[in-house]
């Protein structure tokens, strides 16, 4: 029989789903923040301040909360808002995801080659390298070092070969620049729904504790008329 007892002892009804959970799986009403308690008690006529609600109704309705509190703030709600709402209803403690992994962690061959042509391209190595090619040439077909000059003045193989260079270099570069900007706008988002879900934590824990405070002042000023009473009483027992 105590053992009966006990078992339904710890358990309770969600006022909302009216499912029995464990009592580690329910909350009271009255502790939830006072609009979010409004918005449930508008819907759910039996619901009191002794009530019961389970963690996935609360959830439920704590992301609707914050959602109409974006709608007023911001209007439209955009794709990384939404997201941000269901890590928040799911109580996930994160939103981050990287970059990288979006991208691809393993990048294909020419992706690989896209970006060390661009390393290499934009170094002071490639200058000074390609600056030596250019002296060397013009100085062997100058100077006479050979029989016959494989590209006299006004070096025209020398321009074609400038020209493939440049016409080659141009995309491949281009190409490593579209994967670093994808990068940038994935990081981008990530940011932004970390910083988003950071003010919704902070919003959340200002509200818990101003909901507290005022429950202590009126714990305080309750005690504050039993001292009173207990003072006046005393006063009129003296007299």
């Amino acid at each position: 029989m105590s053992k009966h007892s006990s078992s339904v002892a710890r358990t309770g009804h969600c006022i909302v789903c009216g499912r029995s959970f464990p009592l580690s799986r329910l909350r009271k009403v009255d502790s939830l923040r006072p609009r979010l308690f409004e918005m449930i008690a508008e819907e759910v006529t039996d619901c009191t301040v002794e009530s019961l609600i389970c963690d996935e109704d609360l959830g439920r309705y704590r992301r609707r909360y914050v959602e109409k509190l974006l709608e007023e703030e911001r209007g439209e709600l955009s794709t990384l808002d939404q997201k941000v709402l269901d890590s928040f209803e799911k109580g996930t403690l994160t939103v981050q995801q990287s970059a990288e992994v979006v991208v691809g962690v393993n990048p294909s061959f020419g992706e690989r080659v896209a970006d060390k042509v661009a390393s290499f391209g934009g170094s002071w190595t490639f200058i000074l390298t390609f600056l030596g090619i250019l002296m060397v040439w013009m100085a062997v077909n100058v100077s006479g070092l050979l029989s016959e000059a494989f590209d006299p003045y006004p070096f025209i193989l020398l321009n074609l070969v400038l020209s493939c260079v440049a016409a080659l270099q141009a995309p491949v570069i281009m190409m490593s620049q579209k994967r670093q900007e994808e990068k940038d706008r994935l990081r981008g988002e990530n940011d932004y729904m970390i910083n988003l879900r950071a003010e919704l934590e902070i919003r959340q824990l200002h509200e818990k504790i101003d909901h507290q405070m005022a429950g202590q002042w009126e714990r305080l000023a309750e005690l504050q008329q039993i001292q009173i009473e207990l003072l006046e009483r005393h006063g009129e027992r003296r007299q």
